[in-house]
């Protein structure tokens, strides 16, 4: 090691301490309201939004941004349509910051069925679907997923994340237990707290401390839900699948599996991780998924037995007390769903692009962490502020791919995070990671 590269070490290990250091004091510094008192004694923090410890961690991030002089790697703004390819402040970039895995979102046939849909239903439904918001989309787009997944029925919500935060929070209860994979999105968290179930993690894809887990806690609780991802988006890889149906059907608990990241990308015909490891969709209880990626379109939607569907649609406050789904946002899900279909070829395609990437990122002897080769490798680089510099310099050369800093991961598992898409070239991913390569040496 050089003397200026353990020089730049240093700093920035100094840097992470008093970030670290000051995050902790302001959370000890928030003040806390007294026992008994008069009303004057309320701390004027507790009416300001500028006092809030949420607050005083984006404003140190700001801060700490200006000193180092690094420029913000996030709101980028994309004029056009973002797939393989967009463009950033007037410049033409290789993309691989967005979710549009098949290329569907910008595709002329899912372009015209939303144009289709506002001719002819608006651009809103104007109330919730129980009431006055029903349209013959709605349950055409649940009727051919259920149909994709082979299980009973399916229900389409406005937002992904409110889907896994509604459904989870509306089946579970005080008397439950959730048990989920400790790298679960924040939507599956969120969903356990308002269902006001216990809830409990597994170390990441460690299903033998799973099946501890639950021979230690399963008497404990009426209903117990395990809940884990089709793909994990912070690191490309997946579970074991079979060996899940087999712990819940011996501790006789519910599983659902989130496909928001492998829906279309896993699979043959890209029917998700079920279609990977050949099990029959009715092995998991719950199908979760969102139409923001694969489908082209924004929201979320569950699959399963036509009693859990009825549940849902008639109960879950986040179905019942929500407007419907936009017509265009149902059309463009329906007709992208209906391509996947037609062209199972961009699911090869998307999945050969995948391994080329993480083979090629491996031989330039990068760390491509958990990933598995498919849609997502991230490229893990050390410190925060690395992977920042790194993510600007990038887009310098036409490169855009976002950073993933502390504290969403450990400080030493920053990461740049790289989505791949069918419109990906070889010659791209090439240029990509050597473009990377010169910069990390």
């Amino acid at each position: 090691m050089t003397k200026s590269s353990f020089a730049s070490q240093l700093k920035e290990k100094l840097i992470q301490k008093g970030l670290e250091q000051r995050l902790q004091n302001i959370h000890d510094a928030s003040p806390r309201v007294a026992e008994a008192g008069r009303q004057d004694d309320i701390p004027e923090a507790f009416t300001r939004f500028d006092r809030q410890p949420g607050y005083q961690q984006v404003h140190l991030m700001r801060e700490g941004a200006e000193r180092f002089g690094v420029t913000s790697p996030f709101f980028h703004v994309h004029e056009g349509t973002a797939g393989a390819h967009s463009s950033i402040a007037g410049r033409p970039v290789i993309n691989f910051g967005s979710y549009n895995y098949l290329g569907l979102s910008g595709h002329p046939a899912v372009n015209a069925a939303a144009q289709a849909a506002i001719s002819q239903y608006g651009s809103s439904v104007s109330a919730s679907r129980i009431v006055a918001g029903e349209r013959p989309l709605h349950r055409q787009l649940e009727e051919a997923l259920a149909d994709f997944y082979g299980v009973d029925d399916a229900l389409t919500l406005v937002s992904g994340h409110a889907t896994n935060v509604t459904c989870i929070g509306h089946l579970l209860g005080p008397r439950d237990l959730i048990v989920h994979d400790e790298y679960a999105h924040n939507s599956i968290v969120q969903g356990a707290l308002l269902s006001g179930a216990r809830r409990l993690s597994f170390p990441h894809n460690d299903l033998a401390a799973l099946d501890t887990l639950l021979r230690q806690q399963r008497r404990q609780a009426e209903r117990v839900l395990i809940v884990v991802e089709g793909m994990y988006s912070m690191d490309g890889d997946f579970p074991d699948l079979p060996r899940l149906i087999a712990l819940k059907k011996q501790h006789q608990v519910w599983l659902m599996v989130d496909e928001a990241h492998s829906f279309g990308v896993m699979g043959a015909r890209g029917r998700g991780i079920a279609e990977h490891f050949h099990v029959d969709p009715h092995e998991v209880d719950i199908w979760m998924g969102t139409l923001s990626k694969t489908l082209a379109s924004c929201g979320g939607y569950i699959a399963g037995e036509q009693a859990l569907i009825d549940n849902l649609r008639y109960l879950a406050p986040g179905f019942l007390y929500s407007v419907g789904l936009a017509p265009p946002l149902a059309a463009a899900a329906l007709a992208a769903l209906n391509i996947l279909q037609q062209e199972p070829e961009r699911v090869s395609t998307l999945q050969e692009r995948g391994r080329y990437f993480l083979e090629a990122a491996r031989q330039l002897q990068m760390d491509t962490g958990l990933s598995c080769g498919y849609a997502i490798t991230p490229l893990i680089v050390g410190s925060s502020l690395q992977a920042v510099r790194l993510s600007a310099a990038l887009l310098e050369q036409g490169v855009h791919v976002q950073p993933i800093l502390y504290p969403a991961v450990p400080e030493k598992q920053a990461r740049l995070r790289f989505f791949l898409n069918v419109e990906h070239t070889p010659e791209e991913l090439h240029y990509s990671l050597n473009t990377l390569k010169t910069h990390i040496s």
